[in-house]
């Protein structure tokens, strides 16, 4: 299965995202892209972990849908509506992705 794996570490962020593409390897950038909020109280009791979902991007840049694939469901509401602000580059079909986003306590 081929996929498009990038792993975006923001230098003064506790967040790490990987993209991965379901449909296989796809040029498409994101252009404008909020962190989620790590909530306080599971930072503050160094609570992390892994959150994955599966999104749907327009053809007119947007994040049509998100779905919550695993992870603490807590991280999920951050990390699902921080991407539904996500912008990419036009394109001239939907795509999918499956996007990972660690949250990392420690860093």
């Amino acid at each position: 299965m081929c996929s498009l794996l990038v792993l975006l570490v923001p230098s003064l962020s506790r967040l790490a995202m990987t993209e991965t593409n379901d449909q296989g390897t796809s040029d498409r950038k994101i252009v404008t892209r909020v962190e989620p909020e790590y909530p306080e109280t599971l930072k503050r009791l160094y609570l992390g972990g892994v959150v994955r979902m599966e999104i749907v991007v327009d053809t007119n840049r947007k994040v049509a849908s998100a779905q919550l694939l695993g992870g603490n469901p807590i991280l999920g509401q951050s990390a699902m509506k921080a991407v539904k602000q996500w912008k990419y580059v036009p394109a001239g079909a939907k795509e999918k992705f499956v996007v990972r986003l660690e949250f990392d306590p420690h860093r």
